[in-house]
């Protein structure tokens, strides 16, 4: 993990912690986009499915980081709302109509207590994909996500509220280049409004 110090601003606004640098980041996103291109290598093509819309940062990087032929379709689903824990898994928007008979892959930003990518592997099972995998950027260290099938993981990191990269809390954050652990002083701060 980073040992970078948060800029003042962000520290201001209740980031306690740089988790994971841009540096880090970009690499291993790198590193992924490489393995999905080797493992995807047959000719067929791929269909990222990109969770709404905490993954579109990381799902942007990393398809620039795929060598190979692929398609991008985007799926919405909600388990936190307002809050640090998650609510349980809900489509929030229909599955793509064009999924078929493709090779799948789901792309979300952190594994968490594992409701989405479960949800989406039993919906996409019905509407009969080719095959499927899963591809998060976290994964946090917690009996449920530990549990959850996923095939190409980021970083394991610790059961903490993360922001930035994407990921957010009451839609705030996104823009942050770093991965960061939001503080209870944040959140409280946050919550009150």
């Amino acid at each position: 993990m980073s040992t970078n110090p948060v800029p003042d601003y962000w520290r201001n606004q209740g980031i306690e912690q740089v988790l994971i640098d841009e540096e880090s980041i970009a690499r291993r996103v790198r590193e992924l986009g490489a393995q999905l291109s080797i493992d995807c290598s047959d000719g067929e093509g791929i269909v990222l499915l990109v969770v709404l819309s905490g993954a579109v940062v990381f799902a942007a990087d990393l398809m620039r980081a795929i060598s190979v032929r692929l398609a991008i379709s985007m799926v919405g689903v909600a388990s936190y709302g307002s809050s640090v824990t998650s609510k349980g898994a809900i489509l929030t928007s229909n599955l793509p109509k064009n999924l078929q008979g493709k090779h799948v892959i789901i792309v979300d930003e952190v594994l968490d207590s594992g409701g989405t990518l479960r949800l989406l592997r039993e919906e996409l099972e019905k509407v009969g994909v080719a095959s499927l995998r899963a591809c998060v950027l976290l994964r946090k260290q917690r009996e449920q996500a530990l549990s959850t099938k996923c095939e190409l993981i980021g970083f394991d990191i610790p059961d903490v509220f993360v922001v930035g990269y994407g990921l957010d809390f009451n839609e705030e954050f996104r823009n942050i280049p770093f991965v960061g652990v939001l503080g209870q002083d944040g959140i409280h701060a946050r919550s009150a409004r």
